[in-house]
């Protein structure tokens, strides 16, 4: 476990990760996030946060956080760590044998009080597994708090009730003090004459009167004291200085018995002083996950995910710096503009470019503090899913190191810092996250350049990620030579002369310095005479390059965000197509059910009325009129069903090319394009898919079904009883669902099906394979399809699937 020391040391002995710290203002963050504590003890603890020194402790951290953070939300006014005392300095003089005081062993009992009801408050295995994890192994020891709370009262008094020697002895101090005040008031009454008040004082632990200094030869006691002026003399009286005397020699009893007491609690304190010690960080580190969960609750944070493989990419999209977003909330500070970081696993070397004042440090601090709060056990803000690898050590080169004392100039600074860090390197062999800034600055550009180049190389096969500053133009190139490192730069508007402060990945910063410049006011000669001196071929070709970079970038991201919203729009539809499918489903079945209901009770009431007119045919006296009136009603009867079910069957519309019907699988709108030879199958374009569904499956936008086409009356003499069904291919049995989803495509088959008599053949395509693997996976569920294989070579292969129905 590392900690955030807060006292300033010598650079020579603070190592490179707490000056990583102090660089990247981890303890002002920390002062920051203290505020959000609940005991004075949690404040101080903030103010040097524990950092972990492994994943595992990290996602015990994280999973603290994030089950803590719900149970505050839940409760109707969150967790309350009132009555949990720092116990640090009171156990370490328990355990040297000191005696405690009343308040300190009042403070043991209310921390053993608070934290048993904090574990019934948090304590649920299935709910809070790692809290109470925590929590399992604790001890609260009611026994020792109810002595403690026994023995002593409020504030930290010994109460009477704690022994009876206690109680005789504070009885009889009480019986003495108002013997001494009787004989006092008594003896106010006679020499009223000679005291300067009546009021009884005390000085020096004795009851005295206030006398004149003139009548001091009538008064009869002992001189304590004098007033300032030497008008009043202060006398105890000599008839109760036997009294006092015996008040004297209680109150010594009376100390000598709540000694006595104080140091047989503090005998028994020592007892469980390692039970205590355990259970008072329990309390620390639930009161440490409790401020992680309310400080990113109010930053609106998201929980990171942390990879061990330390290949893993680092993406975190919208990250806002918390000093900076405290400094918008509580000091009026301008709006923070978040950053995005997608580093994949292949890169090392990130080199950010673009003007002073942009923004480049700012981002090499978030990437910093991104990387401490996630290891932290902190919520991140930003947006998204943020996930990064596991990095054992931060280490970065931020600021001048410029030092009139040690006589180090602004490059010696940064070369001493870098030594460090690359020794820091050999020691550890974890991944590690390096930041620099302005590298290579400080000298002649040549050799800084030089010199920034070979330390990134030797950085890129060290490192997990190196972010680095730069102004130098040979380093955005090294993208290009070596695909571990990356340009990124900060948007700047050269119009306004303002930075826009947020990040462009792939680009490097083009120079604005002569824009700058001009908008600033400078000479337009001078202007002018700088272009001439970099040249058309230098400076100002690069610039123009890096401009057209950016325009297309602009663009690129324009169709994205169009992209992005049509494919938006897209998602909108087809869940409303599948909802109206769904209850159109819905709505079919219904209609079935109660035509199947319709139909069976027709039936019932038909067989009913049959068996009743055979029974009167099968009477003993049934006649010939009793014949002729049941052939009659029989006749009836066939008729009325026969004219149900012609008028069921009565329709003249039929679809034509150009007509716009309905799918009734979809209930969606769609345009005939092409009928087939036969008349029973329609080729149909609905949206941006084109199908072959059967004349059956549609209607007319008013409902109507369409007119079956009447089959040509062929006749064919034959010994055989029983065709064979065809085994042939023909556009009847044949069935296109390409372009359509698996739901869609089931309902266009199952309406097939129903009409189909031999095989089918279902022309789904290759693709990536999703549609033909959900229709196999219907099909097998379907009781009246005995036998599913793929079509022959020249009939499609894989690409077409043949069903066999029985």
């Amino acid at each position: 476990m590392v900690f955030n020391e807060q006292n300033p040391k010598d650079s020579a002995t603070v190592s490179p990760f707490e000056e990583t710290l102090d660089l990247l203002e981890w303890p002002r963050l920390c002062e920051q996030i203290s505020s959000f504590s609940c005991t004075p003890q949690g404040k101080k603890r903030c103010m040097r946060l524990p950092i972990p020194n492994s994943i595992t402790t990290t996602k015990s951290y994280l999973a603290e956080t994030l089950e803590i953070g719900t149970l505050d939300k839940f409760l109707e006014n969150g967790l309350s760590f009132v009555g949990i005392h720092d116990l640090d300095n009171i156990l370490h003089r328990s355990a040297k044998g000191g005696v405690l005081s009343g308040e300190e062993l009042l403070a043991i009992a209310e921390t053993l009080r608070s934290a048993r009801r904090l574990r019934r408050q948090i304590y649920d295995q299935e709910l809070r597994p790692t809290l109470s994890s925590l929590l399992s192994d604790i001890a609260t020891l009611p026994e020792l708090q109810k002595l403690l709370e026994f023995g002593l009262e409020e504030g930290g008094r010994i109460a009477d009730r704690a022994s009876e020697r206690l109680s005789q002895l504070r009885r009889k101090l009480l019986d003495l003090k108002l013997q001494r005040r009787d004989l006092l008031q008594d003896l106010v009454r006679r020499y009223n004459s000679i005291l300067q008040d009546t009021v009884i004082s005390e000085r020096y632990g004795r009851s005295v009167l206030s006398v004149k200094a003139g009548a001091l030869d009538q008064s009869l006691g002992t001189v304590h004291d004098t007033s300032s002026s030497g008008s009043t003399i202060f006398v105890e009286p000599n008839t109760i200085i036997p009294i006092g005397n015996k008040i004297i020699e209680v109150k010594g009893d009376i100390t000598k018995e709540e000694n006595r007491l104080l140091a047989l609690w503090s005998g028994k304190v020592v007892i469980h002083i390692s039970t205590i010690n355990h259970l008072s960080q329990v309390m620390m580190q639930l009161e440490l996950a409790l401020v992680r969960a309310r400080y990113g609750d109010w930053m609106k944070g998201v929980a990171p995910s942390i990879h061990q493989d330390i290949d893993s990419p680092f993406l975190i999209e919208k990250f806002c710096h918390p000093l900076l977003l405290w400094q918008q909330h509580f000091e009026k500070g301008r709006p923070v503009v978040p950053i995005s970081f997608e580093v994949s696993s292949a890169l090392r070397v990130i080199a950010i470019t673009g003007p002073n004042t942009g923004g480049k440090t700012v981002i090499l601090k978030s990437v910093g503090l991104a990387v401490l709060m996630a290891r932290s056990g902190f919520l991140l803000p930003c947006k998204g899913n943020p996930s990064l690898p596991w990095i054992d050590q931060v280490l970065a080169d931020i600021g001048d190191e410029q030092s009139l004392q040690q006589s180090l100039s602004t490059f010696s600074g940064h070369i001493t810092r870098i030594s460090r860090i690359l020794h820091s390197l050999e020691i550890s062999k974890g991944s590690t996250l390096v930041l620099l800034d302005e590298i290579g600055a400080g000298t002649d550009p040549t050799e800084g350049t030089a010199l920034a180049i070979s330390l990134l190389k030797t950085l890129a096969d060290r490192t997990r990620l190196t972010v680095v500053t730069t102004h130098f133009g040979e380093l955005k190139a090294l993208k290009y030579s070596d695909q571990r490192f990356e340009n990124a730069s900060v948007a700047f508007d050269s119009q306004t002369i303002k930075p826009k402060y947020y990040l462009q990945w792939g680009i490097p910063g083009r120079s604005n310095a002569l824009a700058i410049a001009s908008r600033l006011g400078l000479e337009p000669a001078i202007i002018e005479n700088a272009q001439k001196l970099i040249g058309p071929n230098g400076l100002e070709d690069v610039n123009a390059v890096i401009k057209g970079l950016e325009d297309q970038r602009k663009l690129q991201q324009s169709a994205a965000e169009e992209t992005a919203a049509l494919l938006a729009r897209t998602e909108l539809l087809h869940e409303e197509l599948l909802g109206q499918w769904r209850k159109q489903s819905q709505k079919s079945a219904e209609f079935q059910e109660k035509g199947r209901q319709k139909l069976a009770t027709s039936i019932r009431e038909g067989q009913k009325e049959v068996r009743e007119l055979i029974k009167r045919l099968r009477e003993p006296g049934a006649d010939g009129e009793i014949a002729r009136s049941t052939g009659k009603r029989l006749r009836k009867m066939q008729i009325h069903y026969q004219k149900e079910t012609i008028i069921k069957n009565k329709n003249d519309w039929f679809p034509k090319v150009g007509d716009r019907v309905r799918l009734i699988a979809i209930n969606k709108a769609a345009e005939v394009l092409e009928m087939s030879e036969d008349g029973l199958q329609v080729t149909v374009l609905c949206g941006l898919f084109r199908s072959v569904v059967d004349l059956t499956s549609i209607e007319s936008l008013e409902g109507a079904k369409p007119r079956l086409p009447e089959p040509p009356s062929v006749k064919i003499k034959t010994n055989s009883r029983v065709i064979e069904h065809a085994k042939v291919r023909t556009k009847k049995n044949t069935l296109d669902v390409r372009g359509l989803r698996v739901h869609e495509a089931q309902s266009v088959i199952e309406e097939k099906l129903r009409h189909t008599i031999g095989p089918l053949w279902v022309i789904h395509g290759i693709g990536t394979g999703k549609l033909k693997k959900g229709l196999l996976e219907w099909l097998k569920t379907l009781d009246y399809v005995d036998e599913i294989s793929n079509a022959p070579q020249n009939e499609g292969g894989a690409g077409c699937t043949v069903i066999w129905v029985s």
